[in-house]
């Protein structure tokens, strides 16, 4: 029988003592909040009184009623998740094909894209608002272009896009910065040799520069879905929801009906389908990158 020699023993007690304390944690904040959840979605709980109400299957079968707006916040988080990855790695990945370009003050533009992303949502979500209302009414006072006077908060489809905007906007800069490392990570023989073989700018592009930055698109692809999925900060500094639920995520919701309407019972419920819907729609996304990544 094989055993320790002193130092393996010591070893192995410092491993499981220093770790220890981190698996503690990641299950009190992580793990018993979890299964607490699943304990509450079938209670009705006002999160105040002592005993919740054990009700069963209730708050699951009221959520796919019809009269529940649950339905309706997941495809607007499903909207505005699609927009939100197409947006943000689209024009990200064309600025960092610029940004990697030799040309004075390069840099100054990498830091300048990056600013808002180490910005909180919420101040960011504050500052559009303020653009959105009173600086697009006073450049449209100066240069009286139409669309400056719009009810871009407002109306319900202008604010689905406002929304985007900004949450783009915002998120810019960590995926340019993802990218442009993809992109220097390329062997610059393997660039030379295309040119060598006559390909063109396009060509060099789409055929071989696109192929060899899999790995880096199938995680900015991967970032930004999962960050389009859990948006709430700029929703909650933009519009609150509105107008009327017309922007509603599934985060809001489920904040609002726990925190806001205590029925916290129901909130569990929510937040329970939700998990399942992102961790079954994040899989999904991610073996369809790694194929397509293997093939490319």
């Amino acid at each position: 029988m094989y055993k320790l020699t002193r130092r393996q023993r010591k070893e192995t007690a410092e491993n499981v003592l220093f770790t220890l304390p981190a698996l503690l944690l990641v299950m009190i904040m992580m793990y018993v909040p979890f299964i607490m959840s699943g304990y509450y979605s079938l209670t009705e709980w006002n999160g105040i009184s002592k005993t919740p109400v054990f009700i069963g299957l209730a708050n699951f079968r009221k959520l796919f009623s019809n009269s529940s707006i649950f339905a309706g916040t997941i495809l607007f988080t499903i909207r505005y998740t699609l927009l939100f990855m197409i947006g943000s790695n689209v024009i990200a990945l064309l600025l960092a094909v610029a940004l990697t370009r030799k040309f004075s003050g390069a840099n100054v533009f990498r830091g300048l894209f990056f600013i808002p992303y180490i910005m909180s949502l919420t101040i960011v979500g504050f500052i559009w608002k303020f653009i959105f209302t009173k600086g697009f009414e006073k450049l449209f006072g100066i240069t009286g272009m139409g669309f400056l006077n719009y009810s871009w908060l407002g109306d319900p489809h202008l604010a689905f896009y406002s929304i985007v905007l900004v949450g783009v906007w915002q998120a810019l800069g960590f995926y340019i910065v993802l990218y442009i490392a993809g992109l220097q990570a390329i062997p610059k023989d393997v660039l030379e040799a295309a040119v060598v073989d006559g390909a063109g700018p396009l060509q060099k592009f789409f055929r071989v520069t696109l192929p060899l930055l899999g790995p880096s698109i199938t995680t900015c692809i991967f970032m930004s879905l999962t960050n389009g999925l859990k948006v709430f900060d700029i929703i909650l500094a933009l519009t609150k929801g509105g107008p009327g639920t017309s922007t509603y995520s599934t985060t809001m919701q489920i904040y609002q009906e726990a925190f806001t309407n205590n029925n916290y019972g129901l909130g569990s419920a929510e937040a329970i389908l939700y998990f399942i819907f992102v961790l079954i729609a994040t899989q999904l996304v991610l073996r369809l990158m790694k194929k397509l990544e293997v093939n490319l």
